[in-house]
């Protein structure tokens, strides 16, 4: 299922999306949660409720009113997460950028997968992210993939984490790098360089959908593992390519780290990390070392930038300067 969250007057509506058509929860039942927080503690019932509409539907079992994509308004499909913590679990990534930096892989790596929490209180959809005169120096994209949360628990195993993933969605990490850099000199991780924005959709994507492209994990690893295309356009230039199967720790894995001694809610969204060549930070340091004379590109004013990802869809955003 394609899962979406649409707002109209201001009231947010749950629904699916089946032949870009939209079909609102509360007009096919009732009795389903009305947004995607309730949903999601709901867990496997409302889920499966939900999948059996999905299916009388496309089979034309049953009718009900829908609207095209283009008369309603879509959001983050999660717009009010439990929490956000982002990963960082591709090695490509990792290993370039600490190159680029004149840093050697760091052994820890591949003891372990790390996140940091991010602001599940910034988070948003498709459209203009609104940014601060600040923000703009040095502004990045972050192509990524996220998991959402729809069953609570503690200490999960990475063999039974899998269980507890309700879908997938595409993520960008907005990051402002050079904000970024200053505040990481004192050891405490990402903060303000973070927190003004964090887009994810268009929909949630549950793992059914995901059986044709799912492959073995890699090595030594646990978890489910898909063949997913990953891109960037920034004003319809490709910048950036790369692959969900390139991804050295599992989500399962993730989740056996993050609920080490600590409760995993239904509404937790977990962020991959940046996928090799994913973000503009990556890419500059590998370009000023191929051609000392390389000018690097960030995120302007007005830029249209759009993530795709293989069965996730896409993601389109742009650069706006943001006014009190």
């Amino acid at each position: 299922m394609r899962i979406v969250t649409s707002t109209k007057n201001g009231k947010e509506e749950l629904g699916i999306v089946i032949d870009n058509r939209f079909y609102s929860c509360s007009a096919l039942d009732q009795h389903l949660p009305a947004n995607m927080s309730a949903f999601l503690k709901g867990g496997e019932v409302t889920m499966n409720t939900l999948k059996n509409y999905e299916i009388a539907l496309t089979a034309g079992l049953i009718d009900s009113p829908s609207l095209s994509l283009d008369q309603v308004e879509l959001i983050a499909p999660v717009p009010h997460p439990a929490s956000v913590r982002d990963a960082y679990a591709f090695r490509q990534h990792v290993a370039t950028s600490r190159r680029n930096r004149g840093l050697d892989m760091i052994a820890e790596f591949d003891e372990f997968p790390v996140f940091y929490f991010s602001n599940h209180q910034a988070i948003q959809g498709s459209g203009p992210v609104k940014c601060m005169p600040l923000h703009l120096d040095q502004l990045d994209f972050e192509l990524e993939i996220a998991i959402v949360i729809n069953k609570a628990g503690i200490n999960i195993p990475a063999s039974k984490a899998d269980d507890y993933i309700a879908g997938y969605m595409i993520m960008n990490d907005f990051s402002a790098r050079k904000l970024q850099m200053e505040e990481m000199k004192l050891s405490l991780g990402p903060a303000k360089g973070k927190d003004f924005a964090t887009a994810t959709g268009p929909w949630l994507v549950t793992k059914d959908e995901l059986e044709p492209y799912k492959i073995q994990p890699p090595n030594g690893h646990i978890g489910d593992c898909y063949n997913l295309d990953m891109s960037c356009k920034v004003n319809g230039i490709e910048v950036s390519a790369g692959n969900f199967s390139t991804m050295h720790w599992t989500f399962a894995e993730i989740i056996e780290r993050v609920s080490y001694g600590a409760q995993i809610f239904p509404g937790d969204v977990i962020g991959s990390g940046t996928v090799g060549t994913g973000c503009f930070l990556e890419l500059n340091g590998t370009s000023r070392i191929e051609n000392p004379n390389h000018k690097d590109q960030w995120l302007n004013l007005g830029d249209e930038i759009e993530l795709e990802i293989t069965a996730l869809g896409k993601l389109s955003n742009s650069i706006q300067l943001y006014q009190s």
